[in-house]
């Protein structure tokens, strides 16, 4: 198998791979590489979630959708990533996390594996966006999301999964008390 760099940024780098197809023939697999990103139920005392709406360019469209982020500084767990996502892009700091889990973003296309977490027991603080970033914060009651979600009007990948993932729990009654 042969593999070519066809571009590199930090963010991405795009691959091509020399492969031998299901038909038996050769072929051509692209392959994006990213570094595993992060997602964050975010659920105050009144259960509300905190949601980011942010213009989201490359479907031309604005985006409400869980706290999310990428790329691990260099010696940073997956834990401490998301902690650090969270407080960038919403000022909110958390004492009590839940891991959901991971979901594999487009793995036909990409390597993105996003970790998912449940954050509780907050304080707010000033976001720290980088300047790459313009992201409101809205706080809307947890039923509301899903419902959001069942209707269509979250779509971003991280947070269809998170958001079920955390009602699940929630109706299994197989979390901590602080979920329900």
């Amino acid at each position: 198998m042969r593999t070519r760099v066809i571009y590199e940024n930090a963010w991405l780098r795009l691959r091509e791979d020399s492969v031998i197809r299901p038909d038996g023939n050769q072929g051509i697999y692209s392959v994006v590489e990213l570094s595993p990103s992060i997602g964050v139920v975010v659920i105050n005392e009144h259960d509300e979630i905190a949601l980011v709406g942010q213009w989201r360019y490359t479907h031309n469209k604005y985006s409400l959708e869980i706290p999310t982020g990428g790329s691990l500084k260099e010696g940073e767990n997956i834990l401490k990533t998301a902690k650090r996502e969270l407080e960038e892009e919403t000022g909110i700091s958390a004492k009590e996390w839940v891991s959901l889990g991971t979901i594999d973003n487009s793995n036909g296309a990409t390597t993105d594996v996003a970790h998912l977490f449940l954050a509780t027991n907050l304080k707010k603080g000033e976001s720290k966006q980088e300047p790459t970033e313009d992201i409101e914060t809205k706080w809307i009651s947890f039923k509301k999301a899903v419902d959001m979600v069942m209707k269509g009007e979250i779509t971003e990948s991280c947070s269809v999964a998170a958001i079920l993932k955390v009602d699940k729990l929630r109706s299994a009654n197989r979390c901590h008390d602080f979920l329900n």
